[in-house]
């Protein structure tokens, strides 16, 4: 199984995503990391990704959800995918064995916690035009990103059953 955490930049997708990997014993991907650095510095400056931009990263993210289940390898991965299109790229063919975790927030928590990180590329200056992009999914375990890491860890188990 693939669970894959997905979210504007703040809403917690790396720290629930390891929360969740820790307490499964499952592999951690912190997709950001499948960016090229000529990605991270846009992001860094505050310049939003285009679609062309992003291109190679989904395609980092698909080649590493089917390594997973050609291999039988469970994984937790973290992957903002704001647009329906960007999860059909990435997820097309494995959508039986993708679960997928949106964590949702409000832009006021969202900017709360951009502007207090220090340990990511990615910051307040983002927000508007991720918001903008995001289209929420209909089809993912919806979640409250206010919530406290644990308490979403455990919704998650039971509601996956995992």
């Amino acid at each position: 199984m693939v669970i894959v955490f997905m979210g504007a930049a703040g809403a917690g997708k790396t720290t629930v995503g390891r929360h969740l990997s820790e307490a499964l014993q499952w592999k951690f991907v912190e997709g950001d990391t499948l960016h090229s650095s000529g990605n991270i510095a846009k992001m860094a400056s505050g310049t939003p990704l285009t679609d062309e931009d992003r291109r190679p990263w989904l395609q980092a993210l698909r080649k590493l959800i089917t390594a997973s289940v050609d291999a039988n390898a469970d994984l937790v991965l973290a992957a903002s995918l704001l647009i329906r299109a960007y999860r059909t790229t990435v997820f097309a063919g494995y959508e039986r064995q993708v679960k997928l975790v949106y964590l949702r927030a409000s832009a006021a928590l969202l900017r709360e916690r951009l502007t207090t990180r220090t340990d990511h590329f990615a910051g307040a200056a983002l927000l508007d035009s991720q918001l903008a992009l995001l289209d929420e999914p209909a089809d993912a375990l919806v979640m409250d990103a206010s919530e406290a890491p644990d308490r979403l860890v455990q919704a998650i188990r039971s509601a996956l059953k995992v």
